[in-house]
């Protein structure tokens, strides 16, 4: 059985792609057998992820997929690997989830297949290396992305080039998360002009917990279920 699951990438870094990655576990961890992924983690030093989806998404173990590049210096993925003396290379980055079968023993979900949350580092066109970006991890997993994005002023335009940047690549949206106060105009304006789902507008938790955001998930995120065409 294929691998099967989804991409979320941002108009910008600090967008909130971690948060979504963590709500996205809470609202179909009921359906499917999710895995988060972070491949690509810089700033590790100040910054860990995996380990903000694990305590937001109230995930256990084998819930997160560790492998990946960890690079210290909170820059560019490409930059970060120069730093190091190193480069990211995409066959042997994805192996771990294209080589791999999926296949998991749940007593409670017998037989199921994994299936992805993978999130990307900064936006679409954040560069991996001197001839790869973002979009080219995008479509080696061949995953639709979420795109998150703020519902603050210019989110129309960021959206919509992000929104672009996927199609030119023949790379499929499922749909946008907005963050933010909610802007109803900002919003008709992305679903009229982008041809995209809003899939829920996500307010700014205070405080931020897994019992907020899993409430948040289970009632507001992706209502209409629009996502499970990836997820079983």
């Amino acid at each position: 059985m294929p691998n099967r699951g989804l991409f979320v990438t941002g108009t910008d870094t600090g967008i909130g792609k971690t948060v979504v990655s963590a709500a996205l576990m809470h609202r179909y961890r009921p359906a499917a057998m999710l895995r988060y992924w972070k491949p690509i983690q810089t700033g590790i030093e100040q910054d860990d992820d995996t380990a903000e989806v694990e305590r937001l998404g109230a995930c256990v173990a084998g819930e997160l997929e560790t492998t990946g590049i960890r690079l210290p210096r909170p820059v560019s993925p490409h930059l970060a690997a120069r730093l190091q003396g190193t480069t990211i290379a995409l066959p042997s980055l994805i192996e771990p989830v294209l080589n791999s079968d999926g296949a998991v023993e749940n007593p409670a979900k017998p037989c199921q297949t994994i299936r992805w949350i993978v999130e990307g580092a900064g936006g679409v066109l954040v560069p991996i290396n001197e001839t790869e970006t973002m979009a080219d991890l995008i479509s080696a997993l061949g995953f639709p992305a979420v795109v998150v994005a703020r519902t603050a002023l210019g989110t129309i335009n960021h959206t919509l080039l992000t929104l672009e940047a996927l199609r030119r690549r023949a790379l499929e949206a499922a749909g946008v998360v907005m963050v933010g106060d909610r802007n109803a105009e900002n919003r008709r304006a992305i679903e009229r002009y982008g041809g995209v789902p809003i899939l829920g507008e996500m307010p700014y938790f205070n405080p931020l917990d897994a019992a907020r955001l899993g409430a948040w998930a289970a009632a507001h995120l992706d209502p209409d279920r629009r996502l499970l065409e990836w997820l079983q």
